[in-house]
């Protein structure tokens, strides 16, 4: 079975463990497109979602700590990506291991400790989630059935 296992938690039960997790330093990057230098994609008969996956990944937000090597992974991962639209369903644990690597997802960003922050005060969230959990009117569906 991929993967390793569940996201890390804030808290542990030993007191240690969570002043340990506490002093780990997180990755901050700047929450907001990147638009810095990249390279090209190799000269090819490339599939529209491998380019719209390109343009993605070249747009995000982490792309502000890639390093050369990180942008020749990348590279090399768009041809899984355009293997992988092109109906070759077997390279699609490999590409998520790749994007993993990358920060692709949440729980991904949270095993890398990376967090985008806010570039300026005026970058405020424009929501946040609550819990219901407790309110009147919520029906916990976990409990149902």
């Amino acid at each position: 079975m991929a993967g390793r296992g569940a996201p890390p938690r804030a808290t542990h039960q030993r007191a240690r463990d969570t002043a340990r997790r506490i002093d780990a330093k997180a990755t901050i990057v700047p929450d907001k497109p990147y638009d810095g230098p990249v390279p090209d994609l190799p000269a090819g008969d490339w599939l529209p979602a491998t380019l719209t996956w390109w343009d993605t990944w070249i747009r995000s937000p982490q792309a502000h700590m890639f390093t050369v090597t990180d942008w020749a992974f990348l590279v090399e991962t768009a041809y899984i990506a355009d293997a992988f639209y092109g109906g070759n369903l077997t390279v699609a644990g490999e590409l998520r291991l790749r994007v993993g690597k990358l920060g692709a997802t949440p729980e991904d960003r949270q095993r890398l400790r990376l967090q985008f922050a806010p570039d300026d005060e005026d970058d405020r969230p424009i929501a946040s989630v609550t819990s219901l959990r407790g309110r009147k009117g919520f029906r916990d569906l976990s409990e149902a059935a």
